[in-house]
């Protein structure tokens, strides 16, 4: 699909959605030589069928970062495109397939992803598409991929989702889960990427606690575990950050955030979250939410 030859690294943000990743992937977006993209997953409908915005602000199409891109890769971007993707996707790209990813339509699927991770022209691309099962198909198919398994209190990542957020791209609420759903959903995607590190896969935890507890020396503590060299994030000063435009097509409302950002943990849920909501997740999540450490007690 496209002669651009240039050997991309994708460092690929694993885990359940209001875990910390969109935060974590823009300031690895600001690293030297790296380029966040966004859920790029999601690119196929939401930013080529639905034209929403990129993070830098213009609409998709418009967008100068990923007209170039979707020249290289698939001489543009077209609905034809979008849809051949999404069929394959809900051919291949499940969670239940994570223990056998195996299908014939695996190659096609994982080459259009590996023809647009190397039309960006960046040495190192960040896809923080979080499901287990897409970072299953670009492992099995042969793609540079080094994983960052991000994890967050079950309970925080329930209220999170529980809390009505507007999409800055339309105004509409984003989706909303109940703790029980949001559970099931974070133990299942925690413990499909906890397989895909028994296979052998290169997966580097990282606990968003842990992180934002000190985000300038774990930003560089992971930039060199990922093979990026020496990090410097000097744009980070104890918990303030500075954060410059970004081409991400899908995320939270933070991918927008240009100039300063104060880097400090969400941890509204041990006081505003339900006695009854807290039981129901502590009792769904426990064997690997005891695994990374979250005890009982907020």
């Amino acid at each position: 699909m496209t002669d651009h030859e240039h050997a991309t690294q994708v460092i690929y943000l694993g885990g359940l959605g209001r875990s910390g990743t969109t935060l974590l992937e823009r300031l690895l977006g600001e690293l030297p030589g790296v380029i966040a993209l966004g859920e790029v997953v999601h690119l196929w409908e939401r930013g080529v069928l639905a034209g929403q915005p990129c993070g830098c602000g213009a609409p998709f199409p418009a967008c100068p970062f990923w007209r170039q891109v979707g020249e290289r890769a698939f001489g543009g971007w077209s609905a034809r495109l979008a849809e051949r993707v999404l069929t394959l996707r809900r051919r291949v790209d499940r969670t239940r397939r994570v223990p056998r990813i195996a299908h014939p339509d695996l190659g096609d699927y994982v080459e259009i992803y590996r023809s647009l991770y190397a039309a960006t022209g960046a040495r190192v691309v960040v896809d923080s598409s979080k499901h287990a099962s897409l970072a299953c198909c670009l492992v099995s198919g042969g793609v540079d991929v080094r994983i960052v398994h991000v994890v967050r209190d079950p309970r925080a990542v329930a209220h999170s989702w529980g809390r009505t957020v507007e999409r800055p791209e339309d105004g509409l609420p984003m989706t909303r889960w109940g703790p029980a759903r949001t559970a099931l959903h974070w133990t299942a995607q925690n413990a499909a990427l906890e397989l895909l590190a028994r296979r052998g896969v290169p997966v580097t935890t990282v606990r968003y606690e842990d992180f934002l507890a000190a985000p300038g020396p774990a930003l560089g503590a992971l930039g060199h575990e990922l093979g990026l060299g020496a990090v410097e994030p000097s744009f980070i000063d104890g918990r303030t950050a500075w954060l410059g435009l970004s081409h991400t097509v899908s995320g939270n409302p933070m991918r927008f955030q240009v100039g300063r950002v104060e880097l400090r943990r969400d941890d509204s849920w041990a006081t505003a979250m339900a006695g009854g909501d807290r039981r129901v997740v502590s009792l769904l999540t426990w064997p690997l939410r005891l695994r990374y450490g979250y005890r009982e007690a907020a």
